[in-house]
């Protein structure tokens, strides 16, 4: 990422310690990532410790430290979607994209994630795709549904 950039996320925040969540996810959302340069710069140019930019960036599951997949995938693992067969899409996923959970596939198209609750129990087993929530999966609809994500 060019620095430029990533200056002008933190010019348009604002300076401030407070706003380094809203500053990284600005900035994650260009690249889907946030590289340990960019930290760095972040952590310079607002002239806080490096430590509590890697802790922040560290501490939230929304944020990734490594290249993610144009698309991220969150499998619900939660009681509802559990007992659903939670487990088996997630499975069935791992086994057709060749990836595990928390990795990303080799051409970088997906990026497969687990939850423990997305909140919607009684569509369970439930995916969301970039956002976009499915449910009432089975192993048979849940690859058809990832066509539409090129």
């Amino acid at each position: 990422m060019d620095f430029r950039k990533v200056d002008s996320i933190i010019g348009k925040h604002g300076n401030r310690e407070s706003e380094v969540i809203s500053i990284l996810q600005d900035i994650q959302q260009e690249r889907n990532y946030l590289a340990k340069e960019v930290l760095e710069h972040v952590a310079e140019k607002m002239t806080i410790p490096l430590a509590k930019v890697y802790r922040i960036a560290t501490f939230y599951n929304a944020f990734s430290l490594k290249p993610r997949g144009r698309h991220l995938i969150n499998v619900c693992l939660g009681t509802a979607c559990h007992v659903r067969g939670g487990e088996r899409i997630l499975e069935k996923l791992e086994r057709d994209l060749k990836v595990v959970r928390g990795e990303t596939t080799k051409n970088k198209r997906f990026s497969l994630e687990t939850v423990h609750c997305l909140g919607c129990c009684s569509l369970g087993p439930v995916m969301v795709v970039d956002g976009k929530t499915f449910g009432r999966l089975n192993q048979n609809t849940v690859l058809k549904l990832l066509r539409d994500f090129d």
